[in-house]
């Protein structure tokens, strides 16, 4: 009977592959003779390399379509960026579906596979909220993009990108940050404000249609993969399509930042690896054990000494990098009052490191902070009200008690540049010092402007090994002969020493800038990034 079943079961098993690998061979052959006979049928083409792309000097005069994940994006795999949407936008219950769904949609096929991820991350999320396509995904996707395919797309006149996945995903990247001109996406349906996880085709003909409407056919140049063709009713509008192979992206080098067209300031999201399926695995494996560590530090944090708690921090993985220069030691002031500390904005752990860098405690005032955030900060923090003259009266008030630290930006910056600084700070006292700081995570940002707040420093303590750097620097002196410009200029003269230290650019854009491009409460702002930068 054994014998009996175990030929059964291996006969079953053959001819379940056999008829499977039978059927996806005989789609393909049928899916490549379909798009021959689409192509021959409506125009006559020749296909070509991509390479030979790059030494023509007559783009300008050609409107380019391109296929956004096969020629412009180095890597082949749409799973990060649906990890991406899944994590940020759905919560950490969406983002385990989806990771325990990815073996399915490889066995899928393409089509089917991206439908299961797009039900898997789109189903219930309110459209009018989501965020994540502005916010998120433009820096993953920019970080992705190859430097020579965009430089053939800035010799040509007239952008198109075409894309297979959702418009609300790839369009914001596309239009702000490449300028492309006009993008084809997939739509998603909707009902009653809520996207329903699956893709309207009828919208997406309905863009194609204005694509082959708003453009001539006859100076059209197609860039795409001769076997991921799908949108083949626009390329086969192009009187010339190039060919992008996988040795092509192998060897194209990344976008550098210096290179993008708009500069990429603010971005928001917890995550800060880029979530590959492996990458994802490890991060999931890592929440439990990354949030005991974090409970972990913030125990040691608050119920020890500086000079206890420091090193048994330092052996859980925290690493801590300071530089004091001997002038800062001897600074003339008044001894009736405090030293004021002027540093930028990285995380809301910037006044504690500064307070175990100087083994001392200081007072903190802040533009906002959580409730859970002042019961747990283990050095004293006060709230500022935005109202100047009851700041200012406060912050003596609190100079007269003792040392303050303050950071006149108002809100956090990830990435290597300084928002503009409040020049308060200036009037307090004759002499500052600044602080430049810099913090560095593997796994997650401890920032976020559209999430809980009150949820920043667990999430940057539960990194395996966050890294923070303070170095403080040369005293700044006021000018008392000029005292209404003298304000202006020590603040910005702070911003530039700090920027010079930290290698940052320094910027013009305020807080209220940073809220209007991520959480979009107030409209979006223009495109201002490139003026707004300091000479």
């Amino acid at each position: 009977m054994a014998k009996l079943f175990r030929a059964f079961f291996f006969k079953s098993l053959f001819f379940f592959w056999y008829h499977f690998l039978f059927r996806q061979l005989r789609n393909l052959i049928l899916f490549q003779r379909t798009i021959s006979n689409s192509f021959s049928s409506k125009t006559q083409f020749r296909y070509q390399k991509f390479s030979s792309l790059l030494h023509r000097s007559d783009l300008n005069d050609h409107t380019l379509i391109f296929d956004v994940e096969n020629a412009l994006l180095k890597s082949s795999s749409l799973f990060p960026y649906f990890m991406l949407v899944a994590f940020e936008a759905g919560g950490l219950l969406r983002a385990i579906v989806l990771v325990l769904l990815y073996p399915f949609v490889c066995v899928a096929g393409d089509e089917m596979g991206l439908k299961m991820m797009v039900m898997t991350c789109f189903f219930g999320i309110k459209a009018k909220s989501f965020r994540v396509g502005r916010s998120v995904l433009p820096k993953f996707f920019l970080e992705d993009v190859g430097s020579e395919m965009f430089e053939v797309l800035n010799k040509g006149g007239k952008k198109v990108g075409v894309s297979n996945l959702p418009h609300v995903m790839v369009d914001s990247f596309l239009r702000e940050y490449l300028e492309i001109d006009f993008v084809v996406g997939r739509e998603l349906k909707m009902f009653c404000g809520y996207y329903i996880g699956l893709m309207d085709e009828d919208k997406t003909m309905h863009a194609l249609e204005q694509v082959k409407e708003g453009k001539g056919c006859s100076d059209m140049i197609g860039i795409t993969r001769f076997h991921k063709i799908r949108h083949h009713q626009v390329f086969s509008l192009c009187k010339e399509v190039y060919v992008v192979s996988e040795g092509d992206k192998r060897s194209w080098q990344k976008l550098g930042r210096e290179k993008y067209p708009k500069a990429l300031i603010f971005h928001d999201g917890r995550l800060a690896l880029r979530p590959t399926p492996m990458e994802s695995i490890a991060m999931l494996m890592w929440l439990p054990w990354g949030l005991i560590l974090a409970i972990i530090r913030i125990s040691l944090a608050l119920s020890l000494p500086f000079n206890i708690s420091t090193p048994l921090l330092v052996l859980s993985g925290i690493r801590l990098t300071t530089s004091i220069p001997v002038p800062a030691c001897t600074l003339t002031r008044n001894d009736k009052t405090g030293h004021l500390y002027v540093c930028n904005h990285r995380t809301l752990l910037d006044p504690l490191y500064l307070s175990f860098t100087l083994q001392k405690n200081l007072t903190a005032v802040t533009y906002s902070l959580s409730r859970m955030s002042e019961i747990l900060a283990p050095i004293k923090t006060v709230r500022l009200t935005r109202n100047r003259e009851e700041d200012a009266a406060m912050m003596k008030q609190l100079l007269s008690e003792g040392d303050l630290v303050v950071c006149p930006e108002g809100t956090t910056c990830r990435e290597p540049y300084l928002l503009r600084f409040s020049p308060l700070f200036s009037e307090m006292c004759d002499e500052i010092s600044p602080v430049a700081v810099n913090s560095h995570v593997s796994m997650f940002h401890g920032t976020t402007a559209g999430g809980l707040k009150c949820l920043d420093p667990v999430f940057f303590l539960m990194n395996p090994s966050p890294v923070y750097t303070v170095h403080l620097l040369h005293h700044v002196s006021r000018d008392h002969h000029n005292i209404e410009n003298s304000r202006f200029q020590m603040a910005n003269s702070v911003q530039t020493q700090i920027g010079n230290a930290l290698g940052f650019e320094c910027t013009k854009l305020t807080r209220k800038d940073k809220y209007l491009i991520l959480a979009g409460n107030e409209g979006i702002v223009s495109n201002r990034i490139r003026s707004a930068k300091c000479s």
